[in-house]
């Protein structure tokens, strides 16, 4: 985990692997399990039979990819497990766009805030078009548009060597709310513009989606 300012972060979204040892361990079964199969944004909201955390686009998923077709609730409940918990909407932001260690490499500098997580601009991050080539999966044959996730860790490090903050998945936050979360940072589905700090989104918390992930948080 990363330190950032009276918090630690996950250096990379949950796994597939992570979450196979805490399903292993308490038993659970998603939403997206229960009902068939979790959601994709095509011509409004399209449940697809099969697509799980397991089984993301419909096929096995390799451990490394993250953990995605997951809700809210079982995502604070996986924090939980590993004795964490999910990220505050502040500490989101502020481990995404404001560099805080004490010798950062080239690019980045200890104090400085960026408009995107990848620092100056959006390269490097797996976003749909406008971020330039990176080593995403290439699920493009069953999805409308995009070519799907990367594997955790294996794009740009971005803002306090944080990998995915922007793109990849959007991350679920814990925003307060009641019926809905916030979610932060872009996915693969959509351009720059969504990894930008005053994009702000949200999902009602029982909803699973393909491009909806999360990573943990401690004190």
């Amino acid at each position: 985990m990363q330190p950032i300012d009276g918090f630690v972060l996950d250096r990379t979204e949950v796994t597939v692997g992570q979450f196979a040892a805490f399903v292993a361990a308490t038993g659970l079964v998603t939403k997206a399990e229960r009902e068939g199969g979790g959601l994709v944004y095509a011509y409004g909201w399209e449940r697809k039979p099969g697509w799980t955390w397991r089984t993301p686009y419909g096929t096995p998923a390799d451990p490394r990819e993250p953990a995605v077709h997951v809700t809210f609730d079982e995502a604070a409940a996986y924090c939980r497990w590993a004795g964490k918990r999910l990220p505050t909407d502040e500490e989101w932001v502020e481990a995404a766009y404001t560099e805080h260690r004490a010798s950062p490499p080239p690019g980045f500098a200890r104090g400085h805030s960026y408009p995107y997580p990848t620092g100056d601009t959006p390269a490097g991050a797996n976003c749909l078009a406008d971020c330039g080539d990176t080593p995403a999966l290439d699920y493009s044959a069953v999805l409308e548009r995009g070519r799907g996730h990367a594997k955790a860790g294996t794009t740009k490090a971005g803002v306090n060597g944080l990998f995915d903050l922007g793109a990849n998945v959007w991350e679920w936050v814990d925003s307060g709310g009641e019926s809905t979360m916030g979610t932060r940072g872009g996915s693969w589905w959509y351009g720059a513009a969504q990894m930008r700090r005053d994009y702000e989104a949200s999902k009602p918390r029982d909803m699973a989606v393909v491009y909806i992930g999360f990573r943990c948080a401690a004190d």
